[in-house]
């Protein structure tokens, strides 16, 4: 069975936003209730009933039942990508990378000029340390759309080099031309993040590399830029000279997360812990890592039992 694109890409959004915000700011004209009937016309009762299920499931987080319910939709139409997109966000939720990937990718290639399909790839992919141009032969890089939607799910990650590379081979139009703008802007924060507080370190005196408000202004300006590539690098180099930081612990974790390293947050963070005294709404950033980072490793009892320590209001 074949599903129309504008219901493909009415119900591929679903999870980014609600059904009425994306028709209303992607497709201003579009009737939600009509496009739902031609939608309901073209499936058996049998799909409607598990497809609509396995969507309310995901809006409570019970994945489990919506995978479930989804693989059905699969056995009885094997070609629906839409069906292949929901699935590739429900084993990301799940933290099944390696199993959501082949799904995410079947979706993309189905509909390479999709936003929503590019980003749930990336993120997978990042998910587990690999690189788009590392599966530049099987994707859709002829394409100028892809590339457009590549260039600025990265840029939108804070991977600027990388989108400012993409725009490079992507034929020149009014929205790349924006986007590098953007890109050009981000770099140049980024760059001026690390600059602003660069250590002048001299041959007759090594060992002052940097004072503590010299690292805590670096370290600000790239949790700010979400510069997080140096971010675990700068917040080591401040750990050598004052192993007793919290905050330097906090922003390691925090890179470690971002670059999908749970086990290595969770050894920076819970070192930290021991040095943080009465910082309240330090400490809740530090649960909240913590809390993400055992929920990257299938670890819920101590994912809640960090959840439970945040204090609300700080």
């Amino acid at each position: 069975m074949k599903i129309s694109p504008i219901i493909s890409t009415f119900f591929g959004g679903f999870l980014f936003i609600s059904l009425a915000t994306y028709a209303q700011e992607v497709t201003p004209d579009i009737n939600i209730e009509e496009s739902a009937d031609v939608f309901l016309e073209d499936y058996s009762d049998d799909f409607q009933e598990k497809f609509f299920d396995a969507l309310k499931q995901k809006g409570i987080e019970n994945y489990d039942r919506a995978i479930n319910l989804m693989l059905a939709c699969k056995q009885l139409d094997a070609n629906n990508y839409v069906v292949d997109h929901e699935l590739a966000q429900l084993y990301l939720k799940e933290k099944q990378y390696p199993v959501a990937e082949p799904f995410a990718l079947t979706a993309l290639l189905a509909e390479p000029e999709n936003l929503w399909y590019t980003n749930t790839y990336v993120e997978i992919l990042q998910k587990q340390q690999k690189s788009v141009e590392g599966y530049k032969a099987q994707l859709p890089f002829n394409n100028a759309k892809f590339k457009e939607n590549l260039a600025l799910v990265y840029y939108r990650k804070g991977r600027a080099k990388a989108a400012q590379s993409i725009l490079k081979e992507t034929p020149k139009s009014s929205f790349t031309q924006q986007l590098s703008v953007k890109v050009e802007d981000l770099i140049e924060a980024q760059e001026d993040a690390i600059k602003s507080s660069s250590f002048t370190v001299t041959n007759q005196n090594r060992s002052e590399s940097g004072s503590f408000q010299q690292y805590k202004a670096q370290i600000d300006g790239l949790l700010r830029t979400n510069n997080y590539l140096a971010l675990d690098k700068i917040a080591g180099e401040a750990l050598e000279s004052y192993p007793s930081q919290p905050y330097f612990y906090y922003a390691q974790g925090y890179a470690f997360n971002k670059k999908a390293k749970p086990r290595d947050a969770i050894e920076a963070l819970e070192t930290g812990l021991d040095y943080l005294v009465g910082d309240v709404s330090l400490a809740n950033k530090f649960y909240q890592e913590l809390a993400d980072a055992y929920n990257s490793i299938n670890n819920s009892v101590k994912a809640n039992m960090y959840l439970r320590k945040i204090i609300p209001g700080f």
